[in-house]
């Protein structure tokens, strides 16, 4: 038994960082929205990568471009035009109506460069003052020491610093607190349209809108960090779009690629026009191999009509989950944008999280009690049913398990 009281690693698993808590199940084939374990196990996918498998596992129509791409290329450098990269380049741009594509390797990669970005428009624009990023508290914009400063959650910061000065947080959804922050020294404002990791937290009506007011008005700039939800998650291409507005800069990751590493910064031309040769860059940025996947990616979810399945199933899941919490009591909470999906529960979610694995269903708490519920965009309605069952099952043997424990 080591320090922390866990058992002995299994072999080859004592050479990587403990930096993650991983069940004990390991995956090694899937299909849609299922998984198969080393024993043969099926598990339905409600995690999907952490919203990142878009089309599932194993969609044909990604392999079949992953194996065409790796028999013809797999990376050169940006120091040469790459077609496939300038193939996924203009269906994001059509698809958000920003006009220019910078690929990195991850979405913290891209808010690195949003920063970046962000900064250098300030100073241009405003005056050497101008670097202040304001950001909300509760958000999540990824682990590298920029975007970590740029996280409104001072528990994942602890013992980091000094991280990167320049970050001003406000409470999410308070718009007279984003009127006052932003002054003359702010070059722009860093939001999720919708809060993942906090528990998927949705924006109070008007809010994001009144961001968008507030960035016009004082010169500053709306950058919307769309890791989570970009790509056809919330049943638009991106979620900004069910509110009206075009930000300035766009930041995605995750599901672009349906689970091969890619990110993005999308940003309108006088924006993006502030950076030139040398001042941002990536070996691996939008290699062929990646930007081939991405290709697929989005062509699949408007061939096969995903945007309008995510709308559909995350209705069927958001009205079986109410219908949960009407047979148990055991919901507390739903909040939901398409495919992503709070759930507040009664009881603890790690023990709910076991609980649905140990009836092959994969889920994921953020919380002390709310799980995240994000499966591929390909679930079907019969798969959502069977997941509510399942979940229902878990939930109950959670409940139990606490009462056992008084």
């Amino acid at each position: 038994m080591d320090p922390a009281g866990l058992s002995p690693a299994p072999a080859g698993a004592e050479a990587l960082f403990a930096v993650y808590r991983r069940a004990p199940v390991a995956f090694v084939r899937g299909q849609g929205a299922w998984l198969w374990d080393e024993d043969g196990r099926p598990y339905l996918d409600f995690v999907a990568g952490i919203a990142t498998c878009a089309l599932g596992h194993a969609h044909p129509r990604l392999v079949a471009a992953l194996q065409a791409q790796a028999a013809r290329l797999v990376h050169v450098s940006n120091l040469f035009r790459i077609r496939e990269q300038e193939a996924a380049a203009a269906r994001l741009v059509a698809r958000s109506g920003l006009e220019r594509v910078f690929f990195a390797n991850s979405g913290a990669e891209a808010n690195e460069a949003a920063i970046k970005l962000a900064r250098r428009w300030g100073v241009r624009t405003k005056g050497p003052q101008a670097t202040t990023i304001v950001a909300a508290e509760g958000g999540f914009h990824g682990r590298t020491l920029g975007a970590l400063a740029a996280t409104g959650k001072p528990a994942i910061q602890r013992d980091f610093g000094p991280l990167p000065p320049g970050f001003r947080h406000v409470p999410w959804g308070d718009v007279a607190a984003l009127e006052t922050a932003v002054d003359d020294t702010v070059c722009a404002v860093l939001l999720e349209p919708v809060q993942g990791e906090a528990g998927v937290r949705l924006p109070p009506p008007g809010y994001l809108e009144a961001a968008a007011a507030v960035c016009r008005d004082r010169g500053a700039l709306l950058m919307l960090d769309e890791v989570q939800t970009g790509v056809g998650r919330t049943g638009a291409w991106f979620a900004f779009q069910h509110y009206g507005l075009t930000p300035d800069v766009v930041t995605l990751g995750k599901g672009v690629a349906g689970g091969v590493p890619i990110g993005a910064v999308l940003a309108r031309d006088e924006v993006a026009a502030v950076l030139g040769p040398g001042d941002h860059g990536s070996t691996f940025g939008g290699n062929p191999l990646a930007c081939a996947a991405a290709v697929a990616v989005l062509d699949t979810i408007d061939a096969e009509e995903l945007l309008d399945a995510a709308t559909a199933r995350g209705a069927e899941l958001v009205a079986g989950l109410e219908q949960v919490r009407a047979r148990t009591g055991l919901v507390e909470d739903v909040r939901a944008a398409g495919l992503l999906v709070g759930v507040d529960v009664a009881v603890p979610g790690a023990a709910v999280t076991e609980a649905a694995r140990a009836r092959g269903l994969l889920v994921n708490a953020v919380g002390d009690r709310t799980l995240r519920l994000a499966p591929p965009l390909v679930v079907r309605a019969a798969e959502v049913a069977d997941a509510l069952a399942r979940l229902e099952a878990a939930l109950q043997a959670a409940a139990d398990l606490a009462e056992v424990a008084r």
